[in-house]
């Protein structure tokens, strides 16, 4: 199938529950982007900063682009410009980094904290007693030029179903008791980003908001030389 065919089917599944669709293009050329793009696909998603910068440089400029991938400090003032959504911040420094250079940008980032969820230890993120830490500390309440529209969470690598449909759950919750204590009359609290390609159905199912998907869009991925430069 084409990629306009997969993106027709994925729509007509997220979009009749209300879902966003972030099409995950990294490593994806940029003819591949724009044949998801003419098939009216918007958002992007990306993990590696030097790719995103040049992708957004040569790309159209209606393209939402996302911060996928885990964001190095020193490499945030390239995507500040232009970023749309940075999904995956997992500390207090990245939060003063990212409203640094978005001041001097005199823009407001939309970020989501990135919890951890999975059995792996590979994964980056805030634990639940971390994400109340961080909410009430007056450091980050001082931060002015970022906001804060939801959480994301990516769960454990593994086939068992029952465990990633426990810890989608477990994130829905915690999402559903930040919402309530810490941003109850905030609208633009309202961004549940969990699911990719092989578990986004147990996600949607779960009370995600936003799903990632990339081999479901554009066929498996090739790995570039990308990789080893953020």
């Amino acid at each position: 199938m084409s990629i306009a065919s997969n993106l027709e089917a994925l729509r007509l599944e997220t979009e009749a529950v209300g879902v966003r669709l972030v099409a995950v293009s990294k490593t994806k050329s940029n003819s591949d982007i724009m044949e998801a793009y003419e098939a009216g696909q918007r958002i992007f998603g990306e993990n590696h900063v030097q790719e995103l910068v040049e992708k957004a440089a040569l790309l159209p400029k209606d393209i939402q682009w996302h911060m996928i991938g885990h964001l190095q400090t020193n490499k945030v003032k390239y995507i500040v410009p232009f970023i749309n959504l940075i999904a995956s911040v997992d500390s207090l420094k990245l939060l003063k980094e990212i409203n640094k250079h978005a001041l001097k940008a005199k823009r407001t980032i939309d970020c989501l904290l990135q919890v951890y969820i999975a059995e792996e230890e590979t994964k980056f993120g805030f634990d639940h007693a971390e994400l109340i830490e961080l909410l009430r500390d007056e450091e980050f309440l001082a931060l002015t030029n970022i906001r804060i529209c939801g959480l994301m969470g990516i769960a454990s690598n593994t086939d068992k179903e029952k465990v990633i449909k426990a810890e989608f759950y477990e994130l829905k919750m915690l999402f559903d008791g930040i919402k309530a204590s810490f941003y109850r009359k905030d609208e633009f609290f309202n961004t549940l980003s969990m699911g990719m390609s092989s578990d986004y159905k147990l996600a949607i199912a779960e009370g995600s908001t936003m799903v990632r998907i990339g081999s479901t869009i554009f066929g498996k991925r090739i790995i570039k030389h990308f990789k080893n430069n953020d």
